[in-house]
């Protein structure tokens, strides 16, 4: 009996000496993370756990309603971008791209690209591994049930999930953040 409770308060000893070594550490890097940092991860690392896919906790997808077509919804995503101030900057059919290489019909899936050039500078002049988050993307894309989705990159890991951003450049990420998403709602609904 003595030997198990000798035992167990090495163990217990161990387990507090790595979490002082830790904390002692640790804490020093992440004084200066970003207050969502937690939360941010803790819903990634709890939906990865729940689907074991990757992707699908980095991204946003929304359903788009039953009867748009994908005309409309990217009619309906290129319109709500201007009335929100959000530039369209390209469109990449990659379903074209697929059937031309292939030779064979492809489902529907299409990158939209849109930017803020004045938050796009703003983040370059912070620090220039942000270009690889712009411009913002949507893909519209058709499952192979023939359902349309909208999937984009969750902002989020880029705004809070580091050293937190200077004042200015932070709520600038954060508008195009909820413009972002305000179009992504709105066209999976068929707004204009």
């Amino acid at each position: 009996m003595t030997l198990i409770r000798n035992l167990l308060a090495v163990i217990g000893g161990l387990a507090l000496a790595t979490l002082l070594i830790a904390t002692l550490w640790l804490g020093p890097k992440l004084a200066d993370f970003d207050p969502e940092f937690v939360p941010v991860y803790s819903n990634f690392v709890a939906t990865l756990l729940e689907t074991g896919d990757p992707g699908g906790a980095m991204m946003w997808s929304v359903p788009v309603e039953e009867g748009l077509s994908t005309d409309e919804v990217v009619d309906s995503l290129k319109s709500l971008a201007t009335t929100n101030n959000l530039l369209f900057v390209g469109e990449s059919p990659f379903y074209q791209q697929v059937e031309a290489v292939t030779g064979e019909d492809y489902r529907y899936v299409n990158f939209l690209s849109f930017c803020d050039a004045q938050v796009g500078k703003m983040m370059l002049e912070y620090r220039n591994h942000y270009s690889g988050f712009m411009p913002c993307r949507i893909a519209v894309v058709e499952d192979r049930d023939g359902k349309l989705w909208l999937y984009s990159m969750n902002l989020d890991f880029m705004i809070h999930g580091g050293q937190e951003l200077p004042a200015e450049l932070k709520q600038a990420a954060i508008d195009v953040r909820d413009t972002l998403r305000t179009i992504i709602q709105g066209a999976a609904a068929g707004e204009f």
